[in-house]
């Protein structure tokens, strides 16, 4: 007998997920952010995490509980918009879902059943954060964390963690791969497929690491090359974006979506962090690769694409939003798909024409204070030629 309290939180449920969603008020010109988040846990579906049978839970407790959802790749098929994100539950414990919406901007639906993966490697502890990549081999990669217990170690919180690789031709089938073997660097997080060859090779985005949380002497994010995909083995990383002193990337920084093609050249969203009094501060930002070199970065803009806002710097990890999936679709719509603080997804739209313009047309980072101030009084010198001011008003008091 099913739970009459099931059919109370099923009507409560499909009220909030066909909420429809709106931009806010936030303007840059650039992109438009969202009232709502486009995934939580609430999105999760009740047969994931009650037992509906009255007799075998009469108080209907929620036995496997969803403490959030976040991280997630994405790919537009067949005129939707699919993400595989990550959930994680009450246990800690991350696996994938795969949720499609028309639109990409609300009522997102999850699959009856989450993804089960082939039990490859008995070792592997935690999945997390996979990056989907529609290769010109014609199939869909999915490459994300394969976290395993550190046993060279005496410490129960040490870990390992490598770029396990899954493929599939429908999101629902998947094929296990070797994990990601490079030579040069103990570890990798936020390892990214290019959607084409590189010189006949298999090519990734890495970020070389020395253990599970530093970076290390890892210089930024990394390419190279692999013979294989089904054994996929990387010699030499060269860095591509790098870290610098005092900027966004100091920290850390990583792969974010699949670069996007344009005529102009890759353009990449990734995840840059530096450290603070109140802890590790994640944002997104963008660079460019060359089309016939997509491991030589030809422009970068200073500072962040986005950054935490309001609610969104609230939640279990505060003060970080994170992007590991992004949509072009059939009208050059851009959608970028986000986390924020570990918590929950929300997306911001663009256009393909409005995201090259910023890539390319938005000033380095000048490195230094002294050039920052001269960078930006260029700025304000041209816009009061334009407003037909030569001359400031002296200063309040002055």
């Amino acid at each position: 007998m099913i739970h009459e309290k099931y059919f109370e939180l099923a009507k409560e449920q499909e009220v909030y997920l066909s909420r429809k969603n709106k931009k806010s008020d936030f303007y840059n010109g650039i992109y438009d952010r969202y009232e709502y988040p486009v995934l939580t846990r609430e999105h999760v579906p009740l047969t994931w995490r009650y037992d509906l049978n009255k007799e075998t839970n009469p108080f209907f407790m929620e036995r496997l509980g969803i403490n959030a959802v976040m991280n997630s790749g994405a790919i537009y098929m067949n005129g939707k918009y699919y993400l595989v994100v990550r959930i994680e539950g009450n246990d800690r414990k991350s696996f994938f879902g795969v949720a499609v919406s028309d639109n990409g901007v609300d009522n997102f639906r999850f699959a009856d059943r989450p993804v089960l993966l082939p039990d490859t490697c008995p070792e592997e502890t935690n999945v997390y954060d996979m990056r989907l990549t529609r290769h010109e081999d014609g199939y869909i990669y999915g490459v994300f964390c394969s976290e395993s217990k550190d046993t060279s170690v005496n410490d129960l919180s040490a870990a390992v963690a490598a770029a396990g690789i899954v493929r599939t031709k429908d999101l629902v089938n998947w094929e296990r791969l070797d994990n990601l073997k490079t030579l040069r660097s103990p570890q990798q997080r936020n390892v990214c497929l290019h959607p084409e060859f590189v010189d006949g090779k298999y090519a990734f985005y890495t970020r070389p690491m020395d253990d599970f949380i530093e970076t290390g002497s890892g210089g930024g994010i990394g390419f190279g090359l692999s013979e294989s995909i089904e054994h996929a083995v990387i010699d030499e990383e060269r860095m591509t974006s790098i870290r610098r002193y005092h900027t966004i990337t100091e920290s850390k920084n990583g792969a974010g979506a699949t670069p996007i093609k344009t005529d102009r050249g890759w353009i990449h969203i990734a995840h840059g962090v530096r450290n603070t009094a109140a802890g590790l501060r994640y944002v997104i930002y963008a660079f460019a690769t060359a089309l016939d070199d997509p491991g030589r970065v030809i422009a970068e803009p200073g500072g962040l694409l986005i950054g935490p806002r309001g609610g969104e710097r609230v939640g279990d990890v505060s003060n970080v939003v994170f992007t590991n999936g992004a949509i072009v679709n059939d009208r050059d719509e851009v959608f970028i798909y986000y986390a924020s603080s570990d918590t929950r997804m929300h997306v911001a739209t663009t256009t393909l024409d409005k995201l090259i313009d910023y890539v390319f047309n938005t000033p380095a980072d000048a490195l230094r204070s002294v050039d920052c101030v001269k960078q930006r009084i260029g700025l304000i010198d041209g816009n009061l030629e334009l407003l037909g001011k030569t001359n400031l008003p002296g200063l309040r008091g002055e």
